[in-house]
């Protein structure tokens, strides 16, 4: 009897094991660049939660922050490939689709709302197709980045107020064409070395979204945000259309739907982080200044224009006319 008992008990653990390792049809590799604490991550952690639970197990979706599968740009070559499956990925992606150049076009829109109305409208359909199309991955979600700002040891107004103001800049030659046309003195240089030469007077400005200027401590040698806003762009949430549509028609339904539920919800991470930021800038002493937008996008948009081609300038107008 205690034999048969524990053959039954062997047996039984063993199927329920099989049908736990038989349980995920379809498994995910989303991997992405951001650390366990950003709320990409986050949002991420919830897209698996939906899709695991929705799909009764169908699905498993295992998730690689840090870059452990790489960096953006080898992630996307990977999903190409099919050695991964999802990422988080922005204007890289006018790599293959020039229309995803907009994702990251100096003083394209307005505000938040302005950058909202664009993403959901015919123009952000013609960035999704076209990245489709020719990156042969597929938009999920996106998610709204923080605009970049200007910081400085002097409030600065108006671009009149730049006075050729030496100002760190990504290597981005429209980054640096556009800064030119301002007025400042731009000087492409790693982010790494931002702060010494900030702390040295090597600069005296640079730019970057709230995020950054909070991790990288510039509140210890820069006394003012200056709100240009200057660059408002978003990110997509993007999985390889040849995984996507190698699945049967329902879980595809159920990886769509679980995407959108994580973009409403990091949306609401967004918003939270962005009053965190500000305060804990404040709080260590910033001082937040408010700019003549309308000056500073005016007096930019030759600069931006000239470096646009005909497809992207169409599409640059198009947001304009919003």
């Amino acid at each position: 009897m205690f034999k048969r008992l524990v053959t039954g008990a062997v047996l039984g653990a063993a199927l329920i094991g099989s049908q736990s390792l038989l349980a995920a049809e379809v498994t995910l590799r989303f991997g992405h660049l951001a650390n366990e604490q950003n709320i990409w991550h986050q949002a991420a952690e919830r897209f698996k939660e939906l899709v695991e639970e929705n799909s009764d197990g169908r699905i498993e979706v295992l998730l690689y922050p840090n870059e452990q599968l790489g960096n953006e740009m080898d992630l996307i070559n990977s999903i190409q490939l099919g050695t991964a499956d999802m990422t988080i990925t922005g204007e890289s992606l006018q790599n293959w689709a020039p229309k995803a150049a907009m994702m990251a076009v100096p003083y394209a829109f307005r505000d938040a709302e302005h950058l909202r109305q664009a993403v959901e409208s015919e123009i952000g359909e013609q960035i999704e197709a076209q990245i489709a199309e020719r990156a042969n991955l597929v938009p999920l979600a996106w998610f709204e980045r923080g605009p970049r700002e200007l910081t400085s040891n002097r409030p600065i107004r108006h671009p009149d107020d730049l006075d050729g103001i030496r100002l760190r800049v990504p290597n981005v030659p429209l980054f640096v064409s556009t800064w030119e046309a301002l007025g400042a003195r731009p000087t492409p240089m790693a982010f790494s070395e931002v702060f010494t030469a900030l702390q040295q007077n090597t600069i005296q400005a640079q730019e970057n979204p709230l995020s950054l200027i909070e991790s990288a401590s510039f509140n210890e040698v820069q006394d003012y945000v200056n709100l240009t806003g200057h660059v408002r762009s978003w990110i997509y949430v993007v999985i390889g259309r040849n995984r996507l549509e190698s699945m049967p028609e329902e879980l595809q339904q159920i990886v769509r739907e679980a995407a959108q539920e994580m973009q409403v919800y990091q949306a609401e991470l967004f918003e939270e982080d962005q009053q965190r930021l500000e305060q804990a800038l404040q709080e260590r002493g910033m001082e937040f200044v408010e700019v003549d937008t309308e000056a500073f996008a005016e007096k930019a948009r030759p600069a931006v224009e000239a470096a646009l081609n005909d497809e992207q300038r169409e599409l640059f107008d198009a947001i304009q006319n919003l």
